[in-house]
C-alpha cells in the first residue's frame, strides 16, 4: 500500500529531531525546543518557533521540513455536543476524528483510572450507590464478584447534562482514524463501504489528537484525554505507523499510557506482537458475533483467523494488573442479539479475563441492518452478567451527526434521524 512520503516534524520522535539539528550544527537544547512547540504548543508552522533562530528555520525550510500540522477542513457538532472532525492531507485525502465530551462509556470495566470513572457513570450514576461494577472492580474480576456485578447492578441511564463545547475535564474522548478507508469488509459499518486509500503516517495519526486538542483548547495531561484507535480503518493493519504514533502520544504528547485503547478487528498475529510492546494502549477486539459462522458472514476476516484463534490470542495477552481485554458486540436486530447468541458469547468468553461492551447498530445509508430496541440490548446485557462476563452498554455519540461507532464514512450529506436533530452544519470546502 502506498506511503505518504513526509519531512514533517510531526511523526518525528526524539532521534529524529536530534539527527535534524545534529545536521545543522546547532547545539543540542534546539531539540526541546522544537518538540515543545510542535508537540506541546501545537505550532502550524516553523515561524511560529520563536525559540529558534530565523536562520535555522529557514534552513529547515530550504530543506523541505515542515511542522506538518493536520488541517481540520470542516467540523459537525452533534446536539449532544460531539464533534466530528474532517481532516484533510497534502494528498487531497482525507480522514474523520471525533471528539466526545464526557466519552460514550467505552472504557467501563476495563481496570483503569479512565475505565472506573466510566464505570461509575455507566452503573452508578448516583454517588450514594455502591457494589455491583465496584465489587467487579476491587474483587480483580473473578468470577464471584462477576456474579455479584450481576445481580447489584441494574442497566442505568446515564444522566444527560447539559454540553460544553470543551465537556467536563477528565471524562473526554478522542476517536483517532489509523487509515483513510478501510480494508476489513464489515458489513455493519459504513466505512468498509469505502474500501481503503492509504495508510496514515505516524505524524498524521498524531497530527489528528494535535489538531483536536488545540481546536477544543485541552492539553494532557493536565486535562485527562482518553484516545481511543477506535476511527476509520484497522490499525493492526498499519501497525508500524500505529505503534510509533503511539510512542509519540506518551513520550511527546503526554497522553497517559492508560488512557489509551485501540481497537482490533481480530488480526491474531498483530495481537502476539501488540503484547509485546513496551508502550502499548490497552486491548479491544470486535466480536460482534456468537459463532463462527455468523462472524464469517458478518466479518469475511474471520474464515482467516476464526474465533477459536482469536479467543487463544485473547485468552493469552500479557495483562497487566487490574486490566482487562475488552470484547466489542455490536447488536444487529434479529441477527446476532438473540438470547442464545448471548448465552453462546458468555460461554465463549468464560475463563478470559476480559469484560464486553455492547454497542447497538448505528444506522446509515447502505446498511442493510436494523438497530435492535433498548429492551433487546438489556436482556442481552443481562444474560452476559448472568453468566459471570461484566457487560456494559456504550451510548451513542454524534449518531445524528454520522459520528458513532460505525458510521465514520466521510459523510458530507447528512440526513438527520427522526428522533435527534442536526445542529451547526456549514458545507465542506472544495480540496
Amino acid at each position: 500500500m502506498a506511503q505518504v512520503k513526509t519531512s514533517s516534524v510531526i511523526g518525528m520522535d526524539r532521534q529524529e529531531i536530534a539527527d535534524l539539528v545534529i545536521e545543522a550544527d546547532e547545539p543540542g537544547y534546539r531539540v526541546k525546543q522544537i518538540m515543545d512547540a510542535v508537540y506541546r504548543q501545537r505550532v502550524e508552522s516553523l515561524e511560529e518557533i520563536s525559540t529558534l533562530p530565523q536562520a535555522f528555520r529557514e534552513k529547515l525550510a530550504r530543506n523541505g521540513v515542515g511542522v506538518g500540522a493536520a488541517q481540520i477542513d470542516n467540523k459537525f457538532v452533534s446536539s449532544d455536543g460531539t464533534v466530528r472532525y474532517l481532516i484533510g492531507f497534502a494528498d487531497r485525502q482525507s480522514v474523520e476524528t471525533v471528539w466526545m465530551p464526557e466519552g460514550d462509556g467505552g472504557e467501563a470495566g476495563d481496570g483503569s483510572e479512565a475505565g472506573d470513572a466510566a464505570e461509575h457513570l455507566v452503573d452508578d450514576p448516583h454517588p450514594r450507590s455502591t457494589g455491583g461494577a465496584k465489587a467487579f472492580s476491587e474483587n480483580g474480576g473473578s468470577i464471584a464478584a462477576r456474579k455479584r456485578c450481576a445481580t447489584q447492578n441494574q442497566n442505568h441511564t446515564l444522566p444527560n447534562p447539559s454540553y460544553s463545547s470543551r465537556g467536563p475535564r477528565g471524562r473526554s474522548t478522542i476517536c483517532i482514524s489509523s487509515q483513510v478507508g478501510c480494508a476489513v469488509d464489515c458489513h455493519f459499518c459504513l466505512t468498509a463501504l469505502l474500501g481503503v486509500k492509504r495508510n496514515l503516517t505516524a505524524g498524521e495519526i498524531v497530527g489528528q489528537v494535535c489538531a483536536v486538542l488545540k481546536d477544543q483548547q485541552v492539553s494532557p495531561p493536565e486535562d485527562r484525554i482518553n484516545l481511543v484507535f477506535m476511527g476509520m480503518g484497522e490499525p493492526f493493519l498499519n501497525y508500524e505507523n500505529f505503534i510509533k504514533a503511539a510512542r509519540l502520544l506518551v513520550e511527546c504528547v503526554g497522553t497517559a499510557e492508560r488512557r489509551m485503547t485501540v481497537s482490533t478487528a481480530g488480526i491474531v498475529p498483530r495481537i502476539h506482537d501488540f503484547g509485546e510492546e513496551t508502550i502499548r494502549p490497552k486491548l479491544a477486539i470486535s466480536l460482534n458475533a456468537s459463532n463462527d459462522a455468523l462472524r464469517s458472514q458478518l466479518m469475511p476476516l474471520n474464515k482467516k483467523w476464526n474465533l477459536e484463534m482469536l479467543i487463544a490470542a485473547a485468552r493469552n495477552f500479557p495483562l497487566r494488573t487490574r486490566e482487562y481485554v475488552t470484547f466489542e458486540y455490536v447488536l444487529l436486530g434479529g441477527v446476532n442479539d438473540q438470547p442464545e447468541n448471548a448465552k453462546q458469547v458468555a460461554e465463549l468468553l468464560r475463563g478470559v479475563r476480559c469484560k464486553v461492551n455492547l454497542i447497538a447498530l448505528n444506522p446509515g445509508p447502505g446498511i442493510d441492518f436494523k438497530t435492535p430496541g433498548d429492551h433487546q440490548v438489556a436482556e442481552f446485557q443481562k444474560i452476559l452478567r448472568a453468566g459471570g462476563i461484566p457487560a456494559f452498554v456504550r451510548r451513542p455519540r454524534g449518531r445524528d451527526i454520522y459520528a458513532a461507532c460505525g458510521q465514520l464514512k466521510r459523510t458530507v450529506d447528512l440526513a438527520t434521524f427522526p428522533e435527534v436533530q442536526l445542529q451547526a452544519i456549514s458545507p465542506v470546502p472544495e480540496r
